[in-house]
C-alpha cells in the first residue's frame, strides 16, 4: 500500500529534486552539529540538526557509507520541527576506532547494542535504515519496539539468507563469493562510479575508504550473507512501517513490493538508483513526513 505526500507538496519536492547540484559532501550543511557518541563499541562520530519540537528522527547508513549520505535530508525534515540525527556505523569513516577488540569480528549484536544505546540517549525516534542500516533497523525495532515510533526502509534488501542472490546482476554469481570478495565488488564498484554519481559525490565516497576499516566491510558484507528473516515479527509491530526504493535499484520493484506487502508497510518507488536519499532527497522526505504527520494526528 502507498500513502505519498500531497499532490502539491509531490510536485515541488520533484522540481526540487530536478535542481540538484554537486555539493561538498565532506562539509555538514549549515546549522549542523558535529559531535562524537559514546558506544558500547567506541566513539561514533555523529551529527544532529534541528530541533525537537516534533519529536526525534534517526537516520542509520549503510556499509561503506556514513552520516553523510543524508546530508540533503537533514534541513528538510528539520524544518518540519525534528532533530534529525544520524552516526558513522563501527569501523566505517569516521567512526573507524570503534569496533570488536582485536581479532573479533563486527556482529549484529555489536551494531545493534550502539543503534540501542544512542535511541535510549536521546529518547524514542522514528527510524529510518539504510540498505545494511535497514537490517540494523530491523533488528533494534522488533527487539526494542519502545524505542521506534516508525520504521522506514530505505533500498533495505528485501530478502533473508544471503540477500545478494536476488540482486538484479550479481545474483546469479552470489553463491559463488565469499563475504572478502563481496566486499571487493563492492568497493571496487565505489570506486568506478557504476552508481555514476557527480564529481563531487564521488570523490566523497572514494576518500571515505581512506578511514573506514576494510575489515567492517568484509564483515557487513558477511553479515549480509545470512539476513534473519524478521518479516513475521516486523509486520507485528505496531508502529507504521515504509519501505522505499529507486526504480534501478540493485533489488528489482518487485522483490520491494513483495518485501513491503510481508511487513505491511507502505512502499515509495522514485526514479533514480540505490541512493533517494542523495538524488530524490526531498521527495523522500515529503513521504516520510506525510507518515510523520498521520501518526501524530
Amino acid at each position: 500500500m502507498t500513502a505519498s505526500a500531497a499532490p502539491a507538496d509531490r510536485a515541488e519536492a520533484i522540481e526540487r529534486d530536478a535542481r540538484l547540484e554537486d555539493i561538498d559532501w565532506s562539509v555538514p550543511p549549515p546549522g549542523a552539529v558535529v559531535s562524537s557518541f559514546a558506544a558500547p563499541s567506541g566513539s561514533l562520530a555523529a551529527v544532529a540538526f534541528g530541533e525537537p519540537a516534533r519529536g526525534r528522527i534517526v537516520l542509520v547508513p549503510g556499509a561503506t557509507g556514513s552520516k553523510e549520505d543524508f546530508a540533503l535530508m537533514l534541513p528538510d525534515l528539520a524544518a518540519a520541527g525534528y532533530r534529525v540525527e544520524s552516526f558513522d556505523l563501527a569501523g566505517q569513516y569516521g567512526s573507524a576506532a570503534a569496533g570488536p577488540p582485536a581479532g573479533e569480528p563486527y556482529t549484529d549484536e555489536l551494531f545493534d547494542r550502539d543503534l540501542v544505546a544512542f535511541l535510549r540517549d536521546g529518547g524514542p525516534a522514528h527510524l529510518l535504515g539504510y540498505s545494511f542500516g535497514g537490517m540494523l533497523a530491523q533488528r533494534v525495532a522488533v527487539r526494542h519496539p519502545e524505542l521506534v515510533r516508525s520504521l522506514a526502509l530505505l533500498t533495505t534488501p528485501p530478502a533473508t539468507g544471503n540477500v545478494f542472490r536476488s540482486m538484479k546482476v550479481l545474483g546469479p554469481i552470489a553463491g559463488l563469493a565469499g563475504p572478502r570478495t563481496g566486499a571487493a565488488l563492492l568497493i571496487w564498484g565505489v570506486r568506478w562510479n557504476l552508481n555514476r554519481v557527480r564529481p563531487g559525490r564521488l570523490a566523497f565516497v572514494r576518500s571515505r575508504f581512506a578511514f573506514t576499516r576494510r575489515s567492517s566491510v568484509d564483515d557487513m558484507v558477511g553479515l549480509m550473507m545470512r539476513a534473519l528473516d524478521l518479516r513475521a515479527a516486523v509486520r507485528a509491530l505496531p508502529m507504521p512501517k515504509l519501505v522505499a526504493t529507486g526504480t534501478h535499484d540493485l533489488w528489482p520493484v518487485a522483490a520491494h513490493e513483495r518485501y513491503a506487502s510481508d511487513i505491511g508497510a507502505e512502499l515509495h518507488v522514485y526514479d533514480t538508483g540505490h541512493s533517494p536519499c542523495e538524488t530524490t532527497p526531498h521527495q523522500l522526505c515529503a513521504d516520510l513526513l506525510s507518515l510523520y504527520s498521520r501518526i501524530e494526528e
